[in-house]
């Protein structure tokens, strides 16, 4: 694994309660024994892919999967010879982080930018609080969405990204970029790990989470997404959110309150 950002993941452990182990047994080859961090820590891997394993569940990183991982939670991770990781570790008395168990995001171009201008660096300075809201902003309850790196599958995404309620299906995608859906849908499964069609739900069900916030109505936001029907919404939702829309809502108002 090529070791890089302000504190390489090497220089992290050492910080842990686990700091008087050597660092060559510490970090095992392709992975990190369990430990936990007296600080918040952010994971980025603009190259390659890892897994997080913390609290029972598993959490893959890609160049568009990100982790935040709460100090005080015991996580171990494996990850491939060819991966390179950027870290970001921030004091948890100063830094009051709006996770508070291990949460993946879909790390926007911006945030990209701005953690790998800090590893080309040598002028940033560690815990900056603008760093820190930077990488801490966003909607907090998003599933995670890996993209396609390929040029075709790369373009269906981006065009659902602007319009998720385009209703065309792979094979038509396919028809319009003069390629297989056979090939497009290869594409999804492996350089996102999931199928076209849950690949688009994923998306839709995450536009929805700011409509549903702004007070629009469900059946609105249903349309306004893509789906057929308002009871697919809700089921959808309900099966990757383990609530329903209405529930949803009330949860977020009463978070504000």
């Amino acid at each position: 694994m090529a070791e890089t950002g302000l504190r390489s993941v090497r220089d992290e452990e050492t910080r842990t309660g686990d700091a008087n182990m050597a660092d060559d047994d510490f970090i095992a080859e392709g992975g990190h024994p369990l430990h936990v961090h007296e600080f918040h820590e952010f994971l980025h891997v603009p190259v390659g892919r890892i897994v997080v394993t913390a609290l029972g569940r598993d959490h893959e990183l890609s160049a568009s999967v990100a982790l935040w991982i709460p100090a005080g939670i015991a996580h171990s991770a494996r990850f491939g010879a060819d991966s390179v990781i950027a870290v970001e570790s921030f004091d948890a008395d100063r830094f009051q982080l709006p996770y508070q168990d291990v949460t993946t995001i879909n790390i926007t171009d911006a945030q990209r930018r701005l953690v790998l201008g800090r590893m080309r660096s040598t002028r940033a300075q560690a815990e900056d609080p603008e760093v820190f809201a930077a990488l801490s902003a966003g909607h907090r309850n998003c599933l995670p969405l890996p993209q396609p790196t390929s040029h075709t599958a790369g373009v269906v995404a981006r065009e659902l990204a602007r319009t998720p309620s385009d209703p065309r299906t792979a094979t038509e995608w396919a028809e319009n970029l003069y390629t297989s859906s056979t090939s497009l849908r290869r594409a999804f499964r492996a350089e996102t790990g999931m199928a076209f069609s849950e690949w688009r739900t994923r998306l839709r069900l995450n536009h929805s989470l700011s409509l549903l916030e702004q007070g629009q109505l469900v059946s609105s936001v249903a349309a306004r997404v893509g789906f057929v029907s308002t009871n697919g919404y809700i089921l959808a939702f309900r099966r990757h959110f383990g609530q329903t829309p209405g529930a949803y809502v009330r949860n977020s108002l009463d978070r504000s309150a």
